[in-house]
Order: structure tokens, then C-alpha cells, then sequence
């Protein structure tokens, strides 16, 4: 597929694109669920804060609904946003987050969290997947360097070998559960049902702002995928770069997974598809990844709550399933 020279305007066509793209599934998901919510009623809702005959859709919008479409919004951004930078560091098209073992050390800590007991989990989950997650960053990292320099088939390979390893004890701890077994699979599967606007207020903020940190490295990420000493020469601090983007990035997904549990499929789809779509330049790419991956999981997530109503099916599995098709569509299509 071939594709124009990017230009501001093309930057400012795809991106305004997406964004209303993202407002108006946002709506939609907002909207619809078992209780069928008007664009008349959500309207007065937003921007009314009185009126007592809407108290009960005004609980539906703001206890249950728009807490988990933000929260779908940012995770599926940031997920998206990672998997395009982890692709550019290691020029590999099939690096993505979970690949390189971050969730994988994400998800021990929160299984281990609620193998601890069912109060105590639901404080200290987050807080032990993001503590999981930074131990295999560290160690990923660490063992993905030769001689000061970050090797990507080193580092791809230790993510691999890493989150092997950690998977192998999810399965053991999670063989050993009873009573917490249906919680510590909802996290494995991926879990935006427990939304809050805590949450949000805690994970949003940090991963928008790494996200933006990460959108301003794209000249760097186009000259990195012609190679590090073409990149080096052209007067990039290839290592620096590489260390910084790295840890923002994972820094992401640690995020992301604390509190939606294992979303997997987000982070190697959308940017794929975004690369296939917009081009390859790293100036629109990110920013393009940031918005389609907030509108990948959104429709997700409302099929999760859609599909087999009242019941739900895990959003991880969506991603799965909607996933591959769509993928493979794209590659075959270009």
C-alpha cells in the first residue's frame, strides 16, 4: 500500500477524523446498554446537574457507564500507544507489551494480591500489578542490554523467556485458589467492569502524559528504523532515546494492566493497522495509535456488555476475537 508524503494537513484530516470517530463511539457506548439511554437524556444529564426525574439515568451515566468507557479509553490508548513505540525501538512489527512480559509481571502481582484474601485485594491489586510489572521491566531491560547499548533481539527474547517463566507461576498460584479462582481469571481475561473514577483519576493522568512524552520521539522513532548508526550519524542519542522510550512505554502497560487486568491483542493490532492505513511515519503514527486504540477497546468493551446481555464476556476475549479477523483482513488487504 503505498502512501503520501506526510504532510500537516494530512496529519490534521487523520486526527480530526479519529478524534470525532472516538466522541461518537464514545456516545454510543455511553447510550446503549441493558438500559437504553436517548441522546436527548444523556444531553441533560452531562450538562444539567439538577432534575430529579433523571436521577436514575444519571446513576447508570455516571456510576457505571462513563467510568468504564474513560477507563476503556485510556487503557486501549495507552496499550496501543506502547505496542507502536516497543515496535519502533525493536523494529520488529510483532513486539507489542505482553510479548515483552510486562503483564505477565503485572498479573502475578495482582493474582497474588487477591490469593491474599478478597478485602485485602481489592485495595492492594493495583498496587501489586504495577509493583509485578516494574520488576519485569527492570529485569527485561537489564537483561536485554550488551555492553551499555539496548540489543532489540536481546530484549525481545528476554521478554519472551521472562513472561514464560511468570506465566508458569500465574498458572501454579492460580491452580492453587478456590474461592478467589473467578476473580483471578476475570483479571487474566481482562476486566473493565470494576471502573471508577478513582481509578481513572490515578492511571489517566500518568498515562496520557507519558503517551504525550512518547508522540514527541517520533522524528527520533523514523530515524531508529533506518537503522542505529544511520540514526546515530543523522544525531540522535540512539541509547538515551531507546532507554527513555522503553521505560516510558512500559511504564504504560504497567499502568494499563493494574487496572484492567490482561487485555491482550491491543498493543500489536492497532498500531498495525494504523501503520497500514496512515503510513509509517512515527509523527502521525503515534498520536493516530493513541486515538484508535481508545476506540478499539471502547467497541470492545460495548460488545463485552452487549453480546450475551445481561451477562458479559470478558473484554480480553473480544479483543481476541475481533482482533484476528480484523487483522488478518488488513495484511491480506495491503
Amino acid at each position: 500500500m503505498k502512501h503520501s508524503v506526510l504532510t500537516l494537513r494530512k496529519t490534521a484530516i487523520v486526527l480530526s477524523a479519529l478524534t470525532a470517530l472516538l466522541i461518537g463511539v464514545a456516545v454510543i457506548s455511553v447510550a446503549v446498554g441493558p438500559t437504553s439511554i436517548s441522546l436527548r437524556d444523556l444531553w441533560h444529564v452531562l450538562v444539567s446537574p439538577g432534575g430529579a426525574d433523571l436521577e436514575t439515568t444519571r446513576l447508570i451515566i455516571f456510576d457505571i457507564r462513563l467510568p468504564r468507557v474513560l477507563l476503556a479509553l485510556i487503557v486501549g490508548a495507552g496499550l496501543s500507544i506502547a505496542g507502536t513505540t516497543f515496535q519502533a525501538l525493536l523494529r520488529n512489527p510483532l513486539a507489542e507489551p505482553y510479548i515483552l512480559g510486562i503483564s505477565s509481571g503485572g498479573t502475578i502481582g495482582a493474582i497474588l494480591a487477591i490469593a491474599i484474601g478478597a478485602g485485602l485485594s481489592q485495595i492492594f491489586t493495583p498496587l501489586f500489578s504495577f509493583a509485578g510489572s516494574g520488576l519485569v521491566m527492570v529485569l527485561v531491560f537489564a537483561l536485554g542490554r550488551r555492553r551499555g547499548f539496548m540489543d532489540p533481539h536481546a530484549l525481545l527474547l528476554s521478554g519472551v523467556m521472562v513472561g514464560a517463566f511468570f506465566n508458569a507461576i500465574i498458572l501454579l498460584v492460580v491452580s492453587l485458589l478456590h474461592q478467589e479462582m473467578r476473580t483471578a481469571f476475570l483479571w487474566l481475561l481482562g476486566n473493565l467492569s470494576d471502573a471508577d473514577f478513582g481509578s481513572l483519576l490515578l492511571v489517566g493522568p500518568l498515562i496520557i502524559i507519558a503517551s504525550g512524552l512518547l508522540m514527541l520521539q517520533g522524528r527520533r522513532f523514523n530515524l531508529i528504523s533506518t537503522g542505529d548508526e544511520t540514526a546515530t550519524y543523522l544525531g540522535v542519542d540512539v541509547p538515551r532515546v531507546q532507554k527513555q522510550s522503553y521505560l516510558l512505554a512500559s511504564f504504560i502497560t504497567g499502568l494499563a494492566v493494574s487496572v484492567s487486568g490482561v487485555i491482550g491483542f491491543v498493543g500489536l493490532l492497532v498500531p498495525h493497522s494504523c501503520r497500514l492505513l496512515f503510513g509509517p511515519d512515527h509523527r502521525l503514527l503515534l498520536p493516530a495509535s493513541f486515538l484508535a486504540g481508545g476506540i478499539f477497546l471502547i467497541i470492545c468493551d460495548l460488545l463485552a456488555r452487549m453480546v450475551l446481555a445481561p451477562a458479559e464476556i470478558p473484554v480480553g476475549a473480544i479483543t481476541a476475537l475481533v482482533g484476528a479477523p480484523l487483522f488478518i483482513y488488513l495484511l491480506k488487504r495491503s
